[in-house]
């Protein structure tokens, strides 16, 4: 979050005590900041072109600097020094006369308030009243609010008129990790600024300025460990290098901080991803137990071969190179993977492991939890991929699928007797082969089971465009707005191949239901001119043609008609 060469000066109380890496390199002015160019940039404009508002929100994940900024801010409107402007200005490195007490959270015109412990309309009405007075030695009186979605109701009404017309002395600075609890009529008074996660690379640069400032030498891989296990949090980040160098005796290594974490080799995970890609249960249950062996959590294990699989699956889609802090041999390989599997296999170890790393979560013993979604995954890495499901006769074993008929069992991962099976002819075939419709009516069709969806299909939905796969329609203004998923979900159930359905604006092409009315008034008339029918129509006054139905065996042109 700071520049390793600048840490923010301690109090004179704390002179001789020793201060956390979080807390001596905080930043003190907007240059030390990283990863938060976007709002630096329009910080910087507004205070120049003095569009400055009465109200900011800052939110995002924790660590990531939203009480720091929010002091530096405090800092900016009321930056003062001796012969100089009294004007707001972010363009400052040397403390001014209120920056200190500012950035100790102790200056009397600067009100930190916890929103957490202070969450009733009682809080509130104190900074309300309380901000009619004009600040005692700044320029401005800033009232910073910090957990701002922990306040009641009540509290957050309260607040709002102050919020919109403050007095012109008055500024408020809100943060948050939780935006979607904050009310909308809030944040409508608020200039909103979402603090971003800080990259693996930016952050392992970072660390690397603060270790050289402090003396230690940290190996590289060591840094890029700390960086991914903070996830974007620099807080977390330092305290991590904090505890490491402790751990360690003033140097820090991988191995020192896979025992430290309890984290699995990044190359062992990947050597653990292709013995169970490859189906070898046994070889990736001694893999897993070594790992344990030298210290591994089993659940950190799995998070890890869940982090890989989304890397693969991602640079197979994106083919995006892997992230920088990876070692040369983990993106090597990862590469290899992304090339060679299939979308549909490591989709599916993905929501198997999402499933598993829940399951050795709670259970009893976890490295036997662990074991067991370690032989799951190698049974489903076995299943064959949808586009090649056999439907004749196949026999069972690793990567072939379950013998005869494209049956979704898992096949085993060791060797098995090939199972022999009557060769299936092309009737067979189709009737066991998922249904492909290629029209928009072949879908309703489809879904004769489910007359709730189908009625909604025909007569709820307008037809955009129309592809294998892939729907886009404009539904009527009583349709039920979740049937678009709906419809995708069932599809994709039913063809056993993803099918998306999107909702756009402004189509007038006819439902359905609307085009088969107006068909059937076509029909009917064509009927009416047959002489037979004319006849029956005649014999018997109350008669009427209530239907037309096509016969789809009939020549073109031709229809058999129906008569109530």
């Amino acid at each position: 979050m700071a520049d390793a060469t600048l840490p923010d000066p301690a109090p004179a109380a704390e002179a001789g005590a020793y201060r956390v890496l979080a807390r001596k390199y905080r930043p003190s002015h907007f240059g030390e900041l990283i990863g938060q160019e976007p709002m630096v940039r329009t910080l910087r404009n507004a205070f120049a072109h003095q569009r400055i508002p009465q109200a900011w929100m800052l939110t995002g994940v924790r660590g990531v600097g939203k009480t720091t900024t929010a002091r530096i801010l405090a800092r900016a409107l009321n930056y003062e020094r001796d012969g100089e402007p009294r004007e707001p200005t972010v363009d400052f490195t040397e403390p001014g006369r209120h920056c200190q007490a500012i950035m100790e959270g102790r200056h009397v015109d600067v009100i930190e308030m916890d929103a957490a412990s202070h969450t009733g309309i009682n809080d509130i009405r104190e900074i309300t009243d309380a901000a009619r007075y004009k600040p005692v030695s700044a320029l401005y009186k800033v009232y910073i609010i910090d957990e701002v979605h922990m306040l009641s109701t009540a509290a957050f009404n309260g607040l709002l008129k102050t919020l919109e017309e403050p007095p012109a002395h008055v500024k408020f600075i809100f943060a948050t990790t939780e935006i979607r609890k904050v009310p909308v009529t809030v944040l409508s008074r608020c200039q909103r600024f979402d603090l971003r996660r800080i990259e693996v690379g930016e952050l392992s640069s970072h660390l690397a300025r603060v270790a050289t400032a402090e003396g230690v030498t940290v190996d590289e891989p060591a840094l890029a460990m700390i960086a991914r296990a903070a996830e974007g949090s620099v807080r977390d980040s330092l305290s991590l290098l904090d505890q490491a160098i402790a751990h360690g005796g003033g140097n820090v290594s991988a191995d020192d901080l896979r025992d430290m974490l309890g984290l699995a080799d990044r190359a062992r995970v990947v050597d653990l991803f292709e013995l169970v890609m490859k189906g070898e249960a046994a070889g990736a249950l001694a893999e897993l137990g070594a790992q344990y062996e030298v210290g591994a959590d089993p659940v950190v294990v799995l998070s890890d071969l869940a982090a890989f699989v989304h890397q693969v699956t991602r640079q197979k889609v994106t083919n995006a190179p892997p992230e920088p802090g990876e070692p040369e041999t983990v993106r090597e390989r990862s590469a290899v993977f992304a090339g060679t599997l299939g979308m549909a296999a490591l989709s599916r170890m993905w929501q198997a492991l999402l499933a598993g790393i829940a399951e050795v979560q709670t259970a009893p013993k976890p490295v036997m939890a662990a074991e067991m979604v370690l032989i799951r995954l190698c049974y489903m890495a076995s299943l064959p991929e949808p586009d090649g499901l056999p439907f004749g006769d196949a026999p069972a074993g690793r990567g072939g699928g379950a013998g005869g008929g494209g049956t979704h069992a898992p096949a085993a991962p060791a060797r098995a007797a090939p199972v022999a099976s009557a060769p299936a002819g092309p009737e067979a075939q189709a009737r066991k082969a998922p249904p492909q419709p290629q029209s928009f009516a072949a879908v309703a069709r489809l879904l004769e089971g489910n007359v709730m969806l189908r009625r909604q299909v025909e007569r709820d939905m307008r037809l955009v465009s129309f592809e294998p796969g892939r729907i886009e329609v404009s539904l009527l203004e009583d349709a039920e707005p979740t049937v678009a998923g709906a419809l995708g979900q069932k599809l994709t159930e039913l063809t056993r191949r993803r099918w998306i359905v999107t909702v756009s604006e402004g189509s007038t092409a006819p439902t359905l239901h609307e085009a088969f009315v107006s068909e059937q008034v076509a029909l009917k008339e064509d009927a009416k001119s047959d002489p037979l029918v004319r006849a029956l129509l005649e014999r018997f006054a109350d008669a009427e043609i209530t239907e037309v139905r096509k016969n789809e065996d009939a020549p073109a042109g031709k229809a058999a008609r129906s008569e109530g």
